[in-house]
Parts: C-alpha cells; structure tokens; sequence
C-alpha cells in the first residue's frame, strides 16, 4: 500500500508535463509499430526467396524499401523518444526539487530543529538523483516495453492463435519471477537509503565540525563510527543488489523456454499440419523474441524503479511535512504603527512533559530597552522565539497594542524585526549581496551602515572591497568580521524593532565599545530586546529581565536591582570579579 501512494505521488508530477508524456507515448507507439513490422517483411522475403529457381525479385525490391522508410520512421521516432523522455525526467525532478526548497522555508523551525540537515540535504540531492535515474529507466524502457508485448500478442494472435496461447501460459511465470524479486528488493533499497542518509548526514557534521573533532582529537573515534556507517551502507547495498541482480537471469531462463516452445510448436505445425510456412514460422520465432525481451528489460527497470521508489518514499515524506498554518483573514501587510507589546500569560514548552515558560507577563512600551540576563536554560533565547514567532506559544496571547501577532502573517510580522544572533549566517556571494541580502540599497547606504558597525575598514582591505566573494558560511573571514557583516545588515534595514542575541560575542573589547555606540544610536526611538551574557553591556537598558526556569523573577534598571541585593546582584559581582581576575 505504502508503494502505490508513492507511485501516485510520483504520477501526479508526470501527469503536469502531459505534453511531453502524450509525446512520448505516440514516439514510443510508432517505434514498436515499426519494429514488429520489420519481422513481417522479412518473413514475407524470406518466403520470396525459399524455393530453388523462383526468386521474385521485383517483389523483393519492394519489400526493401518498404523496409528501408520503416526504419527511418522508427529511427526519427527512437530519437525523439529519447529527447521527449530526458526533457520528461528533467522537469520532474526540477518540479520536485524546486517544491521541496518551497517546502523547507514553509516547514516550521521545529522541524528543522529536530531532524538532521544532512538527512534533509541527502533527500533533496541523493534520492532525487536516485529518483531521476528510475524515473529515465522507466519512461524509456516500460513504455517501449508494454507496447511491444501488446503488439507482439495482438500480431501473433491473428497469425496462429494456437502457437500464442502457448506463449501466454507461460507469461505469468516470468510475472511472478519478476514480482517475486521487486517486493523483496523495495525494502532493501529503504534500508539502503536510510544507510545512506545516516552516513550523508554524519559527513556533514564532521565536515563543519572539523576544527572541533581536531581540537579534542576524536579523529580516530569518528573515523571509527564511519567505518561502522560505511559497512552498514556496504551491507544493505550488497543485500539489494544481489536480490535486484536475480531478476535478469529468471526471467531470460522463462524467456527462453517461451522461444524453445514456439520453435518447437512452429516446426511441428510446418512438418506436420503445413500450417505455416517457414517465413511465417521466422516472424513467430522474431516475434516471440520481442515479445520476451521486454520481460528482461522491465524486470531490470523494475529493480532499478524499486530503488527510485525508496527514495521517493522519502521525498514524499518531506512533501507531506505539516505546514506552518496561518489564519485564514492574516494580514500580509506589516503593522507600521505600535505603541506597546505584551506578553499576557503565555506558557509554553518544547517537549509537554518539560515545563519551561509558565503563565509569564510583560509589558513592553515602544522604544524601550530590554535586556534579558539569567543562567543557561533559563529561557532567554525562548522568549525571543516565541516573539519572532518562531515557535507559537502553547497558551496566552502576544499582542501588538490591540491585536494578536497572529493577526498577521509570520512574514508581514517580521518586516519589524531586525536580527543578529550570536550564530552568524552568512551564504557565499559578495559582501555587498550579504549585507543587503540582495535587496535594492545604493552603495552610499550600504558603505555608511559598514561604517556605522565600523566594518567599513576590514571590508576595504579585502581584495575586491565590497565585492569581495566570501566562500561558504564565510570561512574566509574571521567570527568577529562575520558578526559585523550581521550587525551591518541590520543597521541597513533600519527596523522598528531590533533583537540582539549575544550580538557582539564574537568582537574584541575595543570594537564592541564602538559598536554599542552605534547600537545605542540606533535603537533610538526603536524598540528593543537584548540577550547578554556580558552583564556590563546591557548597563543602560530602560529594563532588565532577570530570568529563571522560565520566569521573571527580578526586573528593573541596572541600579535598582543592584540596590535589590537580589540574583542579578550576584550575576553581576560574579562576572566583575572574574574580570577583575582576568586582569590580574
């Protein structure tokens, strides 16, 4: 059951390039046409020519080029069979690549923070190569196939229907060899898949994680987990290709036996009953020959589509993924306007079992400062997820003045929002295209926004200035240039509303000063939240949370809670006396 739905899914991507599809239906129906018809000319030759001194050879003229414009008409159909099938498999898999890169930016974040990227990655690249594979085999050789075993039948039943019911008596044997093999390498292929995925995702890791798995030197142990994956994959490939590998050799034993029938049964009827003559007799053998050579050919493409259809299974799983749902009246326009944003007793937890945040409150008037201080797992970095609605709360209500964010759409809702997280993104592209994130902004605004965060300076000692192309995740610049570049693009996009999670983490002292500056000079008129370790950069915040096991246990400005004696208290003078060491 669980391959026909694949099998559907699959058909429904087929079924949008009709054209393509009846084009290579029609090519595949004019080559079989002339393919079987070759064997009848032939025949027709070969009885022109049986008896000794009675050569027509007028007639055997004709019947040449007869053959010669059949062939030509099959060879012109063979090509476009094959360009209709490639252009077929193409669009496809680019449909199908292009919904599932559709379907990541709508999965919500916690999908993507449960499941493995390079489980993602290898079904987006290694099944749907696998898939595109299948996908050719079947369209070039099942349609081909099916056709020429119906026109086989079809043509031997009106030349001798006795010597084709033999044939089709012992058709079912090549079907059940056949079915036989497919149902046991299907779930074979899945665990190779799921083998594969496993490995693709641990090379991902290890890749990124190279200076990491250096620097606490598990080479060897991760070596050793590879070797452990590698024999698994090895294992399941072997298994499935030496079940797949069964399929050709059946099926041509029954082939076989169908043409060793047919011969005999075709001689007995000439000698015998002089039911056919012996160019009558060649079209049967010919005939029975096509009629089993597309048994070996689909068995083989079936063992290959078995694999395509694992790795579709998985595809399809992705596809079906629940989407991030919206309100059927969600605006799409952002709210230009606010005075006030409010937490009104929302709880929330990522696993129901775990409590996290409880019946929490906060009030927080445009153009305030808050910083959000507290112990690791205290739910900081919540919070700010739950207000950029990357998760949803499980009770309560975040509110813009008078109406739910969830009025509004996730995207209308963050164009108030500027980002920078102590993780930094950056794609390969120039600089200039990761400050702007190709957005329209003149050179003017983006190099003033570099000067602002005071990135302006290490920018233009690179060797193209703000062309200059930065490789994957920016592994050319250091953490602290890479910081800045994220601190720019904010800068450049001006936001009503900016969060600043642990956004300096990665820059020298000197540079941080700077920087605050400028941040201080931003967020003027801006509301907004700010995550710190660093209890001395958040000093002049209007309000400090002070979190812990999901609540506000202390708020008020830096002085009041000095005065207060409380945690935040002790957070402080904890850090200032590690610093005072630090500099001892």
């Amino acid at each position: 059951m669980k391959d026909k739905t694949t099998f559907s899914f699959l058909i429904k991507y087929v079924f949008k390039k009709w054209f393509l599809l009846a084009t290579s239906i029609i090519c595949a129906l004019v080559t079989v046409v002339g393919s079987l018809y070759i064997p009848i000319l032939s025949g027709h030759g070969i009885d022109l020519v049986i008896e000794k001194g009675r050569v027509d050879f007028d007639s055997l003229k004709l019947i040449i080029f007869q053959a010669l414009i059949v062939i030509a008409i099959t060879i012109v159909a063979q090509l476009l069979l094959s360009l209709s099938n490639n252009r077929l498999t193409s669009s496809v898999v680019y449909e199908i690549r292009k919904d599932i890169m559709a379907k990541i930016h709508k999965l919500p974040i916690s999908y993507i923070d449960s499941h493995k990227n390079g489980d993602t990655v290898s079904r987006m690249i290694a099944d749907v190569e696998t898939l595109s594979d299948g996908l050719l085999m079947g369209f070039t050789q099942v349609f081909t196939g099916v056709l020429t075993i119906l026109g086989t039948l079809a043509f031997m039943l009106v030349m001798n229907w006795k010597i084709t019911l033999v044939v089709v008596l012992v058709t079912p044997l090549s079907f059940f060899v056949a079915g036989f093999v497919s149902k046991k390498t299907y779930s074979l292929f899945e665990v190779q898949t799921k083998e594969r995925s496993t490995q693709v995702s641990f090379i991902n890791e290890m890749v990124s994680g190279q200076k990491v798995v250096r620097a606490f030197a598990k080479e060897e142990d991760n070596l050793n987990k590879f070797v452990d994956m590698n024999n698994a994959l090895k294992d399941a490939s072997l298994k499935a290709t030496f079940f797949s590998s069964l399929t050709n050799p059946s099926t041509r034993f029954v082939n076989s036996l169908v043409y060793a029938m047919v011969a005999i049964f075709g001689g007995i009827s000439i000698i015998v009953t002089g039911g056919l003559s012996v160019g009558e007799l060649t079209i049967f053998l010919s005939y029975a020959n096509q009629y089993t050579k597309p048994f070996n050919e689909i068995s083989g493409v079936l063992t290959e589509f078995q694999n395509a259809l694992a790795c579709a299974d998985r595809i399809k799983e992705l596809l079906s993924e629940k989407e991030i749902e919206e309100k059927e009246d969600a605006k799409t326009e952002k709210k230009e306007n606010f005075e006030v944003i409010d937490f009104k007793e929302i709880s929330f937890s990522y696993v129901p079992t775990q409590k996290l945040i409880e019946h929490f409150s906060l009030e927080v008037l445009r153009g305030k400062r808050v910083a959000i201080v507290g112990p690791t797992g205290c739910g900081k970095t919540t919070l700010i997820n739950l207000l950029m609605r990357f998760y949803d709360v499980n009770s309560g209500e975040i509110m813009m003045d008078d109406e739910n964010i969830k009025d509004y759409t996730r995207q209308a809702y963050r164009e108030n929002f500027g980002m920078v997280l102590q993780e930094t993104w950056l794609r390969k592209g120039s600089i200039r295209y990761n400050v702007t994130l190709g957005q329209d902004f003149s050179d003017e605004e983006v190099i003033e926004a570099c000067k602002k965060c005071h990135a302006h300076s290490f920018i233009m000692r690179m060797p193209n200035g703000y062309d200059t192309e930065i490789t994957e995740d920016g592994g050319n610049l250091s953490n602290g240039q890479k910081q800045l570049l994220c601190i720019a693009r904010v800068m450049l996009m001006n936001p009503p509303i900016l969060i600043l999670d642990e956004a300096t983490s990665s820059i020298d002292t000197r540079t941080e000063l700077k920087v605050q500056d400028a941040f201080a000079s931003l967020m003027k008129g801006k509301t907004s939240f700010i995550v710190a370790h660093r209890l001395s950069t958040i000093k002049n915040a209007d309000v400090i949370l002070v979190m812990k096991d999901g609540n506000i246990i202390e708020q008020g400005n830096h002085d009041e809670l000095i005065q207060k004696g409380g945690f935040y208290k002790e957070l402080y003078e904890s850090q200032w006396a590690d610093d005072v060491k630090n500099a001892i």
